[in-house]
């Protein structure tokens, strides 16, 4: 809590001081009703409250409008997962005049099934809401988990069949555009330039963790109802994804002494920001998941007893030799890695706590006990909210940004555009007339500076050919490059978010190598132990496709 401001006088409740985004603030926030959960200590609860509470925008359905520039599906959906752990572990609910926490998820859940596309890939969300916000054209996995998962979850809490139908249509489509693979692998997304045919290969562990979560969800959903049929599949996919973050997510020899690690970053000390706190949210969901799928519960104990351990020993950074780093696998020292944040915080936190989820009380549903009051119809009737219309066309829908013109909107914006250019114009002659001279001396200098003005632009236009032929312009590289992808981050183009698409090491698409590996930049120092790193994993991948 030593990060979070937003509770003091001059600050705003729910967000997290630069550099942490408006998702991880909604991660944050489902840390601390995590904590309350396992601890019983009430001590953040008004905070955390006051924090969900003042970011649910408008329409009470985690769109805040200052958010646009920032906000993606995924984002939305980290807010939308923690009202739904709210709902699900009997959190304090909110006074009745405000939005419930049933209530938000819900909002957030048809928000996002409006935007449902199936122009682009089928179907599938977009990473972004908006269309000028970079990534618009992508669809990634950390979205369609988000949705998956709340779906799952709402299905179980409500029992409407109308949630789980959808959570099923979201897995479909995963495996059906190859997000997916035959050992539940996840992937991190694909362009719809090229309707989602090129998978962009990274993997990323709170994918596979907010899956795991929501098959869990749709496995107690069908048991409790005694479906053993769709029961029997849907135990099988939480099997297979657990194997699968296991075998990726977990250094170390078996199960009896593997350490979480995010492979795609942690081991070339690359993970940007959002990545270092990705750990948090994969201890968080295989802890719960252990909650509705009860079988899973020594091995995911003994793979978070380890993690644990590793974590707690290297917690002694920072001023107060307390602080947690990022680096828990390959570390029997407890070296402190030297970073401090609320990622690694957060990551340490969760992995710890969930070590306690015997002794945790059971999630709630509203027939076994759960208070939070639910409105199917909540987000259905606010406009505003994306490209889609609830067709599954993914077109303009209801979105303000994208109303019709009428006449009278083309006749004042005629008008407004005229006395525009006007006042322009005005400007522009007051500034270039000197009172002292004839109107035929003013007309000479506005001819001669024309005519330095044309020479200066034809000589920077050869200087650009020039440029443009020797190679390819920012413009032309931002659009080639694959988008990876972590959480939207909308960061400026050129910045660190085309810093998170080069810097994914190789670990993935098919064993390569450094040299033939085009994310990795080649002037990064790699540590030596990287290469022994990456030859257990694939020697494991190997190992367990034999199996």
């Amino acid at each position: 809590m030593s990060f979070y401001t937003g509770h003091q006088p001059g600050q705003i409740p729910g967000l997290l001081p630069p550099p942490y985004y408006w998702w991880e603030a909604g991660a944050f926030m489902g840390a601390m009703i995590d904590y309350w959960y396992y601890t019983g200590d009430t001590t953040y609860n008004t905070i955390t409250m006051q924090g969900l509470l003042h970011q649910v925008g408008p329409n009470n359905d985690y769109m805040p409008p200052n958010q646009t520039l920032t906000e993606g599906n995924d984002d939305q959906g980290f807010w939308g997962m923690a009202v739904m752990s709210a709902a699900e572990y009997n959190f304090p609910d909110p006074p009745k005049d405000q939005p419930q926490w049933v209530a938000l998820a819900q909002a957030v859940f048809n928000t996002q099934a409006s935007r449902w596309d199936t122009e682009y890939c089928d179907g599938g969300l977009r990473w972004q809401i908006f269309t000028w916000n970079n990534g618009f054209n992508y669809k990634n996995s950390i979205s369609a988990a988000c949705f998956l998962n709340i779906a799952a979850r709402l299905a179980l809490y409500t029992g409407n069949s109308t949630y789980a139908d959808w959570a099923v249509t979201t897995w479909d489509w995963m495996v059906d555009v190859k997000l997916m693979d035959e050992d539940y692998r996840i992937y991190d997304g694909a362009h719809t330039d090229d309707n989602c045919v090129a998978i962009t290969p990274y993997e990323f562990s709170y994918n596979v963790g907010g899956f795991l979560l929501g098959a869990a969800a749709m496995y107690e959903y069908h048991n409790a109802r005694g479906q053993a049929g769709q029961s029997a599949l849907w135990r099988k996919r939480v099997d297979g994804l657990l194997d699968a973050a296991e075998t990726i997510f977990f250094f170390g020899d078996d199960t009896s002494n593997r350490v979480m690690i995010e492979i795609a970053c942690e081991p070339v000390n690359l993970c940007d920001v959002d990545q270092l706190s990705f750990k948090a949210y994969l201890s968080r969901w295989m802890a719960a998941t252990t909650k509705w799928a009860p079988w899973t519960f020594d091995r995911v104990k003994t793979l978070l007893g380890n993690s644990a351990a590793a974590a707690v020993r290297q917690c002694r950074g920072g001023d107060n030799g307390r602080m947690c780093g990022f680096r828990w696998a390959n570390n029997s020292a407890g070296d402190w890695d030297g970073t401090t944040g609320v990622g690694q915080q957060m990551a340490a936190m969760e992995v710890v706590l969930g070590n306690m989820i015997r002794e945790a009380k059971a999630p709630v549903t509203n027939s076994t006990g759960g208070t939070s009051i639910g409105n199917p119809g909540a987000g259905n009737s606010a406009p505003g909210h994306g490209y889609g219309s609830g067709s599954g066309s993914g077109r303009a829908g209801d979105d303000p940004w994208n109303l019709p013109l009428g006449g009278g909107d083309r006749a004042g914006a005629a008008l407004v555009t005229l006395i525009v250019l006007c006042g322009l114009l005005m400007g522009i002659v007051f500034v270039l007339t000197d009172e002292y001279k004839s109107p035929r001396e003013n007309w000479d200098d506005f001819r001669s500076s024309m005519s330095d003005v044309a020479s200066g632009a034809l000589a920077r236009a050869g200087g650009r050919y020039t440029a443009a032929e020797k190679g390819k312009g920012r413009a032309d590289v931002e659009k080639s490059a694959p988008a990876a992808n972590g959480p939207s981050r909308h960061r400026p183009p050129g910045t660190a978010q085309q810093v998170r698409q080069r810097d994914v090491p190789w670990y993935f698409g098919g064993g390569q190598d450094k040299s033939s590996a085009g994310p990795v930049a080649d002037d990064v120092a790699v540590p030596s132990d990287v290469y022994s790193t990456r030859k257990h994993f694939l020697n494991r991948l190997a190992r367990a496709k034999k199996a």
